[in-house]
């Protein structure tokens, strides 16, 4: 599928909001392997340091093949100056089973599936989508889909960010394609 990178210019053809623009806030109920995690809000998250927000549906394939990169990538930095949070557009029982079955231990949200409120917010259009959002609220890295260098970018943000050392969350020799679709 390497065309679609190539025709359509990869995920920055795919509609989200941009780098540079203002994140919208939002507070969203938590659950984390099927039990109530509370509500979570952006702004108060912010206050300790930037935020990757990472969009999914429990049925979306690259959704499937991206997050268990973002459970190495939270394994690697941890909570302490930074959060990782997934944004699930499923209903709590799927999206427990999601969790439980890619191994994901990061906090997630749930976006009401009945209305996609932050979803819609956000400009989305395709999942996975991911913000990284700075402690000013400015989206730096908006992506869309599964690109390897982005995922890269936020791995080696989020590092500096906790001013810990860049620990690569790929693997060597480990087949990790450049672009999915989302």
């Amino acid at each position: 599928m390497k065309w679609l990178d190539r025709s359509f210019g990869g995920s920055k053809d795919m509609a989200a909001l941009p780098a540079g623009t203002k994140a919208p806030d939002f507070s969203l109920p938590a659950v984390l392997s099927g039990k109530d995690g509370g509500e979570f809000s952006l702004q108060a998250a912010l206050k300790e340091g930037p935020v990757l927000a990472a969009f999914f549906k429990v049925s979306c394939p690259v959704c499937q093949y991206t997050f268990p990169y973002l459970e190495r990538m939270h394994k690697a930095q941890g909570d302490k100056k930074i959060t990782i949070v997934g944004i699930s557009q499923d209903n709590q029982r799927d999206t427990a089973a999601f969790l439980k079955e890619y191994g994901v231990t990061f906090r997630t949200l749930l976006d009401d599936p009945n209305g996609y409120a932050v979803s819609n917010a956000y400009g989305l259009t395709n999942v996975p989508t991911l913000f990284l959002i700075g402690q000013d609220g400015k989206i730096e890295i908006s992506s869309v889909g599964w690109v390897k260098q982005e995922v890269e970018d936020i791995h080696r943000k989020l590092a500096a960010a906790q001013q810990t050392p860049h620990f690569p969350i790929f693997q060597p020799g480990e087949d990790v394609r450049d672009f999915r679709a989302g």
